[in-house]
């Protein structure tokens, strides 16, 4: 299995060459991993301060383990965080954030670019955020004595460590010296497996979430003009254009009545244009937009990175993309300003949807139909909106802390310096 695994890492990194010339984030793949290890060992140089390592997988992991880095950072300001992601999505965003001492791209896991790695590294603890689990890295540090750690892990018995013939993935998952899962079915399912160092820790990301929520609001004069006039806002967060065709006669229902603020999970021209041509003459993209002049528009298209977060203060409703697709998109952001939630059916790997849905607090649906016949209530009754608000921001808080019980182990699995 091993040999196998080396060579679908192998085409794996054959075929991102060979997609470069033709797509941009291969290319960016590719280019970004060109001489890693030199720079890495250029970069790191004479630094002879104890570091430790984060590793995020992408942008998602990165706001997933973002407290965690954060608080790392406050107890043990003598260290120097290493931060790597695999995907150009979380690098090229994060590449400049100040909360890293380092940051760089991963190279691709094989035997050898472990040991170089590690080699100019050398931390003296590893952190993995809930995903990616790289065998040859951890296999590596796990031969050091270098203790791994995973946060905010979730498993799901369809996985693949959990197969008959996952013996060599089971082994990748026995090279942590922890496991802090989000939940008490992964803990059981993993010890099940014969996998024992593991503990129920919750979701970092709530953390972050409570945090965002509670810090001071970002400036935002376009918004702030577009809402000014107090009609219902319904915040459409990480859009895909698979959700169109459920979102878009929804809003057109309610024409005059209701207020949308749609952020798309991609900002190229081609996903900007099909939530223009589904609403002709109706959108406004925030990059053109005068606050003098967006009171006029009915829809507000956020055409730029980074504010998706500080949207949802100003919503009465969310409906978060991406579950007409491959999977449910974050909703945790728009839950922690008490925002009931709508979106499609793609929604069971997700813990905090699953949970949502069955507390009534959010709505899966399967088309237009179904989410015209969910809102109805909502819209009809602002008793109801306001009841369901507060239980979000119950919801929210009470599943807050997990930074706080990670931190507090950790000491006992890192050895000292």
């Amino acid at each position: 299995m091993l040999f196998l695994y080396n060579i679908g890492l192998g085409l794996y990194g054959l075929l991102l060459r060979l997609l470069a010339p033709f797509v941009p984030k291969a290319a960016a793949w590719v280019n970004g991993r060109r001489g890693l290890l030199a720079h890495i060992r250029q970069t790191l140089g004479a630094d002879a301060a104890p570091r430790v390592w984060f590793h995020c997988a992408s942008l998602g992991e990165f706001e997933q383990g973002r407290p965690l880095l954060e608080a790392y950072r406050k107890a043990h300001p003598d260290t120097k965080l290493v931060l790597t992601f695999f995907s150009p999505s979380g690098y090229e965003i994060r590449k400049n954030w100040p909360g890293a001492d380092y940051i760089f791209y991963l190279p691709l896991d094989t035997r050898g670019n472990a040991r170089a790695f590690l080699d100019a590294v050398q931390p003296r603890l590893v952190v993995f955020v809930k995903y990616e689990f790289w065998y040859h890295f951890l296999t590596e540090a796990h031969r050091r004595g270098i203790p791994a750690v995973v946060v905010s892990a979730i498993f799901r018995p369809e996985q693949v460590f959990f197969k008959p013939w996952g013996s060599f993935f089971r082994r990748i998952l026995t090279r942590f010296a922890h496991i802090f899962t989000q939940n008490d079915t992964s803990a059981a399912l993993l010890r099940q497996h014969g996998i024992g160092r593991v503990s129920v820790a919750g979701d970092t990301r709530f953390d972050t979430v409570v945090a965002t929520a509670a810090a001071a609001p970002r400036s935002l004069p376009v918004v702030e003009a577009f809402v000014a006039d107090g009609v219902p806002v319904l915040v459409a967060g990480s859009l895909w254009p698979a959700d169109l065709p459920t979102l878009a006669p929804l809003l057109h229902n309610h024409a005059g009545r209701l207020r949308t603020i749609v952020a798309t999970h991609e900002i190229d021209e081609p996903t900007l244009l099909a939530v223009e041509n589904a609403f002709p003459d109706e959108v406004v993209r925030y990059s053109q937009a005068r606050p003098e002049s967006i009171a006029q528009a009915r829809i507000l298209l956020i055409d730029n990175i980074g504010l998706l977060s500080q949207l949802y203060r100003f919503g009465h409703y969310a409906y978060i993309g991406g579950a007409f697709g491959k999977g449910l998109h974050n909703t945790l952001e728009a839950a922690a300003f008490g925002l009931p939630l709508f979106f499609g059916p793609n929604y069971q790997r997700f813990q905090e949807a699953v949970d949502l849905a069955k507390l009534g607090l959010a709505f899966p649906v399967e088309n237009a139909a179904e989410l015209a016949a969910k809102f109805a209530p909502l819209w009809k009754s602002e008793k109801h909106r306001l009841s369901l608000q507060d239980q979000l921001l119950d919801y929210v808080h009470g599943q807050a802390g997990a930074t706080r019980t990670i931190m507090a182990a950790l000491p006992g699995l890192t050895p000292a310096p």
